[in-house]
């Protein structure tokens, strides 16, 4: 008996019927390449034929592209098309023999060939989208753990495939795309991102977009945050409110499950001195929030994560260090919790009313936890000066002593106990901590 005709495909309104013997061949491969056995067993002719129909397929989208009006008879071929790229992502699943022969036919050239056919089609019907996702589906699988189908997809999809679908309204096209992209980055090719900011930068937006997505979460976490030139570079060339999602994403490495390790360290102050020297130098736009007219101000907000970021830092010995000894960063801080309790002192404002901020984008929410981070952080920098005021109220000889030493060696820095209203005399063996009586008022 006959396998029963299937029903013609519906495409803006036009019935055309598939080529069916081709349509039903795919679909029986696929079928059979959902099992290892298949897939491990599968002769390299088969993966010829199925190139071979994609190509003529292709050519009716290349046509389509040309005259649009060919676009509501493209059915037939967007099925073929579909269904071959279907066939050949389940036969790369864990087959890297498959995942060779595929490559060595040239086939990933095709794929990407077409799947930039697919966006200056500038239609949205279900057919093209899922042919489009199932052509991406390919290009992952195909390169999933093979080092040498990464290298031929990075070869042909970077750039232009990237920055065809990461910004792509339909949010699988961005997953799969990013998922590509993950797959084929190494460190040689991040320095190609460096001369491309514009595909870093969509991967941040995707990460807006779809906070859901795994893939763009992991490039940035397991790639961008590993090259402080990229991450410097976008940093400059960022809108404020991608500012404020990359300095989340640091936050989340830093406190995460999984410590920093050794190797993590050298880059993460790199970081640090990019994200100490921003503050430093643009901190006081916060006071922008003072005003009603600038209360939603996206500057300020990433200004106040960068606040954030610098506390968590310190959690990390080595970070604190560097942190610690930071030029002017101290100072600006002390200043600027100054300048910020006068502003909510003298006229009403969200600094008046609330005594914490954090940068999520809500006015509402805005004047939370800023000046205690700022606290936070002025005492966390001058730690030593808590121990010594613990050590300097005690009658202990032995941690004065070492105090006197830290003191003379130019560890202590007695500028910094004047700026909190304080100063160390020396008497003649002890240490006397007393006011200076121009305490600045907190």
């Amino acid at each position: 008996m006959a396998a029963p005709r299937p029903p013609p495909a519906r495409l803006s309104g036009v019935m055309v019927p598939a080529p069916i013997q081709d349509l039903e061949a795919l679909r029986a491969l696929t079928a059979l390449f959902k099992e290892q056995r298949n897939r491990e067993t599968a002769p390299r002719t088969i993966f010829q034929r199925v190139l071979d129909i994609l190509k003529k397929s292709s050519h009716a989208v290349e046509l389509a592209c040309r005259d649009p009006s060919r676009v509501e008879h493209l059915a037939s071929s967007l099925q073929l098309i579909t269904e071959c790229f279907r066939c050949l992502r389940n036969a790369c699943i864990e087959c890297s023999v498959n995942q060779n022969s595929i490559r060595n036919l040239d086939t990933i050239g095709v794929a990407v060939d077409l799947i930039l056919l697919f966006r200056e089609l500038r239609v949205e019907q279900e057919s093209l989208l899922t042919a489009f996702r199932c052509g991406l589906q390919f290009l992952g699988n195909v390169a999933s753990r093979n080092e040498d189908s990464q290298s031929i997809v990075w070869v042909h999809a970077f750039p232009e495939l990237f920055l065809s679908c990461l910004n792509h309204p339909d949010k699988k096209i961005v997953a799969y795309s990013s998922m590509i992209l993950f797959t084929s980055l190494n460190s040689e090719r991040m320095k190609e991102l460096e001369e491309n900011l514009n595909i870093a930068i969509d991967v941040i937006e995707a990460h807006q977009k779809h906070p859901e997505s795994e893939w763009p979460f992991l490039i940035i976490t397991d790639h961008f945050l590993k090259s402080p030139e990229l991450v410097k570079a976008m940093y400059a060339k960022m809108s404020n409110q991608e500012r404020v999602t990359l300095l989340d994403l640091i936050i989340a490495k830093i406190v995460g499950d999984e410590p920093l390790t050794k190797d993590d360290v050298p880059v993460f102050l790199s970081h640090a001195e990019l994200i100490a020297s921003t503050f430093v130098d643009q901190c006081k736009v916060v006071l922008r929030l003072t005003s009603e007219q600038q209360a939603d101000d996206e500057e300020a907000l990433a200004t106040i994560r960068l606040l954030d970021v610098l506390c968590e830092m310190t959690a990390n010995t080595d970070l604190l260090g560097y942190l610690q000894v930071f030029p002017g960063l101290l100072e600006r801080v002390i200043d600027l919790l100054r300048l910020i309790h006068v502003a909510g002192r003298d006229t009403t404002n969200v600094f008046s009313t609330c005594g914490c901020i954090k940068a999520e984008g809500d006015v509402s929410n805005v004047a939370e936890g800023f000046k205690s981070h700022l606290i936070r952080l002025i005492g966390i920098l001058t730690q030593w000066v808590v121990y010594a005021v613990r050590n300097l109220t005690e009658d202990n000889s032995q941690n004065q002593d070492l105090i006197a030493k830290m003191e003379e060696q130019g560890l202590a820095d007695a500028s910094l106990l004047k700026k909190m209203g304080f100063e160390v005399e020396k008497r003649g063996d002890k240490l006397i901590l007393k006011s200076t009586n121009d305490t600045p008022p907190l």
